[in-house]
């Protein structure tokens, strides 16, 4: 059965299969699997104590050559196996064999060029979400790296500083593909905040948050199925881990990497002050109890720990999942850190040329999921944009009768939020972004100005498992008089 809905919405099921093997493409292109078995419930491994293991801070990634204008590296698509689970051993898939995959940290205004070499035995690409690249480099779905092959991805990095993430995009294996660990953060310094002294260095965390399911023998359960039955949340690859602090300040760089689940974080009655949101920083910090994070959605957060004594612990929670993270404040430090109270100005809004309607919605019949009532076909362009243009998008969650959650996202660009149903954005979403999350039967309101390049781009539900069956559409961006 395969579980449509969001992590508060009504599951929607068609059969399918559970797996703990990966994917592979068939010929005609749709998903396959080594082994298909009766879906039927999983025994869930025993997690362990939690709290007994340390978060695990994503290593930086090292260029293997500097240039005048360009750092290039080189990660290898390959597995791993992991210890999430205590004494256990999970087979994922890796960018570069690592447990929690490499940050990139790439700075505005210099170029990074990536060369993925495949050693999977399955096509895969890679997508820099967020990123305002060519149409070559964005990672479309089609444009797969076949096993034993590479790419080199060029990213100019021309666009604001903001937290980024690279992911699998591959036509109907992404999801499989993401949920299996096929991303990692690719985080751009912005050439404004030097200035601004935020918390940086050994002080400045990525966070991906997830859900998943593991067996008894600690294998990782592919299960589109169900995907509710994903109850264990893990923090960068760890299941409740500790993280010890300095009673100072703390920026967090939080991203939603689940495939289906929506995240709502807040700190037990610590003040989340939210600096950032996918297209980088907010003109002015916003103070947070909670942050709603849809599926590819993120949040830069400052934690203020200097108010807490040496043996406080903060835990960083989900409304529903409990903990995810414990925060040991275990030392007094120095700090030079500040949060100013203005970060980013907005530049003035364009206006606006053109509006658009997309309604995301599943057919309960059929249940194919569709944009505008039509599903992904790689052949057709559903959205013809003239570069250099301004629009204004209104995004519908057509699945109020199922109760079914979605996340639009939009390649090439990054969007304001003008409204919801009418009424003004919640306060972190003042900033610019490229995923929204959209509530059973809401509707939004966006802005967007398609500038730099043409080429063929994506939109589409980021709750992965939507897109994969088809709620995805291809908008071509051509010069001017074209």
């Amino acid at each position: 059965m395969l579980a449509l809905g969001g992590a508060t919405g009504v599951a929607l099921v068609i059969p399918t299969a559970e797996t703990t093997e990966p994917a592979v493409a068939a010929p005609g292109g749709h998903p396959r699997h080594h082994h298909r078995r009766p879906s039927r419930p999983v025994p869930s491994a025993d997690t362990g104590e939690p709290f007994t293991r340390p978060l695990v801070v994503p290593p930086v990634l090292r260029p293997v050559a500097v240039t005048a204008t360009t750092d290039h590296y080189r990660l290898d698509v390959t597995t791993a196996d992991v210890e999430i689970i205590p004494g256990l051993r999970s087979r994922m898939l890796s960018y570069g064999g690592h447990a929690v995959n490499p940050t990139i940290r790439a700075r505005q205004g210099r170029r990074v060029r990536v060369t993925y070499r495949n050693r999977l035995d399955q096509p895969v690409n890679v997508h820099l979400h967020g990123g305002h690249v060519a149409a070559a480099d964005d990672g479309h779905p089609m444009d797969l790296i076949q096993p034993g092959q590479e790419r080199v991805y060029d990213y100019p990095n021309q666009q604001a500083g903001a937290p980024l993430w690279y992911h699998d995009h591959s036509h109907h294996t992404e999801s499989e593909h993401v949920y299996r660990g096929l991303y990692g953060f690719y985080l751009i310094e912005g050439s404004d905040e030097a200035g601004l002294r935020l918390p940086s260095g050994q002080y400045d965390i990525p966070i991906a948050l997830r859900d998943s399911l593991f067996a008894e023998d600690g294998t990782l359960v592919w299960n589109q199925a169900d995907p509710f039955s994903r109850t264990t949340l893990l923090a960068n690859n760890r299941h409740q881990p500790y993280f010890p602090v300095a009673a100072r300040r703390y920026r967090l760089r939080l991203l939603n990497a689940s495939t289906h689940r929506t995240f709502e974080v807040h700190a037990n009655g610590a003040t989340l002050l939210q600096i950032g949101g996918d297209g980088g920083l907010l003109p002015a910090p916003v103070p947070r109890t909670s942050i709603l994070l849809g599926s590819a959605e993120r949040a830069e957060v400052v934690i203020d720990f200097s108010g807490n004594a040496i043996g406080d612990q903060v835990f960083l929670a989900d409304a529903t999942g409990g903990p995810l993270v414990r925060f040991d404040v275990v030392r007094r430090a120095t700090d030079s850190s500040r949060v100013p109270p203005q970060l980013r100005p907005l530049p003035p809004m364009p206006r606006a040329t053109a509006e658009r309607l997309f309604v995301m919605r599943v057919d309960p019949v059929t249940f194919a999921s569709l944009i505008n009532d039509k599903a992904f076909d790689p052949a057709r362009v559903d959205t013809t944009i003239t570069r250099g243009t301004t629009e204004i998008w209104k995004i519908v969650n057509g699945d109020a009768g199922l109760n079914l959650e979605h996340t639009f996202h939009m390649h090439l660009v990054q969007f304001r939020v003008l409204d919801r149903d009418g009424a003004p954005p919640s306060p972190g979403e003042s900033g610019f972004k490229d995923t929204i999350y959209v509530r059973p039967g809401e509707s939004v309101r966006v802005q967007a100005t398609f500038d730099g390049f043409v080429g063929r781009y994506l939109y589409h539900c980021h709750m992965l498992d939507h897109s994969a069956f088809g709620m995805m559409g291809q908008m071509e961006v051509v010069p001017p008089g074209s």
